[in-house]
């Protein structure tokens, strides 16, 4: 699928961050969000093509208790937006709306390769496309952007607090054994020790979610297969 930019998209960052700021109180922090294994779970990641600036985004849902692909989607549009550090949704978040609104399963719950509350604005790409789309998300990332943390046990299962000050936004996750955590936050609809839990369920055997490793490879490959085109 072909994406374009939303209508009134921001070009700048003074727009941008006024968008956030608009947005911001609209995430929902009051609700436990699906049980883990249950329903559908749905990994979305992005990549670019900067020689043709280009972004592709793709969709992979997966039944939440085998983790069995039930349906995959891809969309490809033209960068949205410039490179601003704090400010990657706005790049992105149209080309992942064109790869979810071409899926015909429920999503569920959406897991982000990238930041809910634990951004320094309050208000990551999983915070953003849950307050646009109304679906529960969290943000699954692989190195903190902002916040430091206390020392972390070495077994899977073992974390700590993302804090900015007494403000705890997030945690850093061992997903397993003696390996560089995680770092897992609050989108919209879920808890914390919601994100937690699901963030375990679908490490059954790598670092990263079952949903962002598909979805990695899914972006990847749509790039590749539009650079085949004649």
């Amino acid at each position: 699928m072909i994406t374009g930019v939303p209508e009134g998209w921001p070009t700048d960052e003074a727009a941008a961050r006024a968008v956030q700021d608009a947005l911001r109180d609209r995430v929902v922090r009051d609700e436990t969000g699906p049980a883990p294994g249950t329903g559908t779970v749905t990994g979305i990641d992005v990549a670019y093509d900067d020689a043709r600036d280009l972004v592709a985004a793709a969709a992979v849902v997966l039944d939440a208790a085998t983790l069995d692909v039930v349906e995959e989607a891809t969309a490809v549009g033209r960068v949205a937006f410039p490179y601003v550090p704090g400010l990657l949704a706005f790049r992105e978040i149209p080309a992942v709306l064109g790869a979810l609104k071409a899926l015909r399963t429920d999503p569920g719950l959406v897991v982000c390769d990238g930041y809910g509350l634990a951004h320094p604005r309050r208000f990551g790409l999983a915070s953003h496309l849950g307050v646009l789309t109304g679906l529960p998300t969290m943000g699954v990332a692989k190195n903190p952007f902002a916040f430091e943390h206390g020392s972390l046990g070495q077994e899977r299962g073992s974390a700590v607090a993302l804090r900015d000050g007494d403000e705890e936004v997030g945690r850093a996750l061992r997903t397993r054994d003696g390996v560089k955590p995680v770092y897992v936050s609050v989108g919209h609809r879920v808890s914390l020790a919601g994100v937690c839990a699901h963030t375990l369920a679908l490490t059954p055997a790598y670092r990263l979610p079952e949903t962002t490793r598909r979805a990695d490879r899914l972006c990847r490959d749509a790039l590749i297969d539009l650079s085949a085109r004649p």
